[in-house]
């Protein structure tokens, strides 16, 4: 019996008992599973290389934060690099070295 048989037949059974606290948790389960099922095979989860999929795209979106903190961590290195260089240049300035040097 398949999602979509075991759900029809719970609500059809709902319908006849009156809807028994029991079975409508039952029907709650099986859409549940039911709709994630779907939901899994419209975005193309739903076969036996889905799992290597996933660990794929994981591996995917782990590399890109490792990245973009990389990223972040050279800008700001640069950055601070920049404000020394311009810290002694203008240290070199007030104390006239550029005079010195001609």
């Amino acid at each position: 019996m398949t999602n979509e048989d075991m759900l029809t037949a719970l609500l059809s059974q709902a319908r006849a008992e009156g809807a028994e606290l029991v079975t409508l948790r039952a029907i709650a389960e099986e859409a549940g599973e039911l709709g994630a099922a779907r939901a899994l095979a419209r975005i193309g989860l739903s076969d036996e290389a889905a799992s290597g999929d996933i660990d794929e795209l994981r591996e995917l979106l782990q590399a890109w934060r490792d990245a973009k903190a990389s990223a972040w961590k050279a800008a700001i290195e640069w950055l601070v690099r920049g404000v020394f260089a311009a810290l002694l240049v203008g240290i070199a300035v007030r104390l006239g070295v550029a005079e010195l040097v001609r």
